[in-house]
């Protein structure tokens, strides 16, 4: 199963199923198509909520985001 990286620390967020990998994918931008790793801020998370995102990967996001108001995830 995929797992969640904060890249800027290395703390794994947790693991998610490939079907909330799916959604991530499909909701956030690639710089090319190989791409695993995504930025995400406060806006990113409301869209991700607004366009039905899991609940479970939405708190899992919230939570890894603490306090910041940005950052930078990877999946493995």
């Amino acid at each position: 199963m995929p797992k969640l990286i904060r890249i800027n620390t290395g703390d794994e967020i947790g693991t998610i199923t490939d079907k909330q990998l799916a959604f991530l994918v499909a909701q956030l931008e690639e710089d090319h198509e190989e791409d695993q790793d995504y930025y995400i801020d406060r806006e990113t998370l409301e869209l991700l909520s607004d366009n039905g995102c899991d609940p479970e990967l939405l708190a899992m996001l919230e939570k890894a985001m603490g306090d910041d108001d940005e950052m930078d995830i990877a999946w493995e």
